[in-house]
């Protein structure tokens, strides 16, 4: 079983160390705010059941079906499938999630992810190739509001496709 949590500082890795090529590209699509530590790693072929509360990054490969609650990133692999209720300061998608998504920051698909749920964030990118099926909510973000606007409320924004 690969799980991997960082009460075991021999263990760490850092963003920018990768296991493999597959987290190359996921990795490097993640904020660089100085040097993301991942806190927790759900490996291929782990499956799990509950709820992830945590802060910091997670990267999950595995299977999630239930919550993940953090204000930190959440990066999800290309072979990972979640079903669950995700809420989260970053998500950065490669793989399937059917449930609800709600950013603090921002959620990143990129391809060849699948997305069959309800999107909440003020700021999405979505690349070619990505399935997404569901509802967009984009709201003004927490940080960014002018004085006097009302948290919370949906403000109609357009969504503008990029071919690259």
């Amino acid at each position: 079983m690969k799980m991997w949590i960082k009460d075991k500082p021999e263990g760490k890795r850092q963003a920018g160390q990768s296991e493999g090529h597959e987290m190359d590209n996921l990795e490097s699509a993640a904020p660089r705010e100085g040097n993301e530590e991942i806190n927790a790693f759900v490996g291929k072929g782990v499956s799990f059941k509950g709820v992830i509360t945590y802060n910091g990054t997670v990267r999950i490969d595995g299977n999630l079906d239930g919550e993940i609650h953090t204000e930190g990133i959440l990066l999800v692999g290309e072979d990972a499938v979640l079903n669950a209720k995700i809420t989260a300061g970053t998500v950065v998608c490669k793989g399937k999630i059917t449930g609800d998504i709600s950013a603090r920051e921002k959620v990143k698909l990129r391809a060849p992810a699948v997305v069959n749920a309800g999107v909440k964030a003020p700021l999405i990118s979505m690349e070619e190739g990505v399935v997404f099926n569901g509802t967009l909510e984009m709201s003004q973000p927490a940080s960014r509001e002018p004085q006097g606007s009302t948290r919370g409320q949906s403000v109609n924004q357009g969504v503008k496709l990029v071919s690259g």
